[in-house]
């Protein structure tokens, strides 16, 4: 398989390519009900181009925080971030990153077409090219045929697909999930993996998850990056070593329940404020 680039893909999640992303002394203060709040304290984190990578941790750790802080959604109080060596408010205004929330967040009125192409008209592209990128995306994320649909006339984890298809209209090197499939029930959510990790394969972007989901993250990572709390700070930086593509029989491997259980303890370790 190559990617968008031309480097192997086992090539790019061996370290061949460089960062995406560079976190260093990343803080991020709030102000509650004129209280201070510190939800994130001096992060470093590092994702390699070409990877996926994953947040994981207790509730209130400021996953999601940390997350729109990479993607300039959030500026943090303290400390810098590099995308692809540019500040996130560059790479972002350069269409360098891709953002799929919690919600799906598509336009009732427009089809699923013309949700995915939306990005693509607001930058002025015109009609015909932005019907075939659209299409081709459609195609990509295993929705041939429901050009026409509604959103409610999708399933959740349809609509979800169509908003991944949309996050990647412009082409971006990077794509950041806040919990993307919140909400779906195991057995689609598995099936929603399987999605996510082909899509991921074919286009060569580089990834990054917010889960919950222990399984979900060993399942579809490079890299795990779990998060303490009060305030969130980085407590361990997990390599996973799995073949690809991984399916259902990976999950029964000594090796993938190896790496649950080290992410299980270090978040039991987290919620209950032990200090790994």
């Amino acid at each position: 398989m190559k990617t968008r680039s031309g480097v192997p893909g086992d090539a790019r999640r061996n370290g061949v390519t460089g960062d995406a992303v560079r976190a260093v002394g990343i803080g991020k203060r709030f102000d509650v009900g004129g209280t201070p709040f510190t939800a994130l304290d001096d992060i470093a984190l590092t994702i390699r181009e070409g990877r996926f990578s994953t947040l994981i941790g207790p509730s209130g750790c400021g996953k999601s925080t940390l997350l729109r802080i990479l993607a300039d959604v959030v500026r943090p109080t303290s400390g810098t971030v590099e995308v692809f060596g540019r500040s996130p408010e560059e790479a972002r205004r350069a269409a360098e990153f891709g953002f799929v929330f919690q919600d799906p967040v598509l336009l009732p009125w427009r089809t699923a077409l013309a949700n995915v192409e939306l990005p693509l008209q607001v930058a002025g592209v015109a009609k015909a090219e932005r019907q075939v990128r659209a299409r081709e995306l459609l195609r990509l994320v295993g929705l041939e045929g429901f050009e026409k649909a509604l959103p409610a006339k999708l399933s959740g984890g349809m609509a979800r697909r169509v908003a991944i298809a949309r996050a990647l209209i412009l082409r971006p090197r990077l794509l950041f999930l806040d919990e993307p499939f919140n909400g779906l029930d195991e057995i689609r959510r598995r099936q929603m993996n399987d999605e996510l990790q082909r899509i991921w394969m074919e286009t060569g972007t580089t990834a990054i998850l917010v889960t919950h989901n222990v399984s979900e993250a060993v399942f579809l990572s490079d890299q795990v990056v779990v998060l303490g709390r009060n305030p969130g700070r980085v407590i361990a930086d997990l390599e996973i070593d799995l073949p690809r593509p991984r399916d259902a029989e990976t999950m029964l491997l000594p090796e993938f329940t190896a790496y649950e259980r080290t992410l299980t303890r270090l978040l039991t370790e987290a919620y209950e404020g032990v200090e790994p």
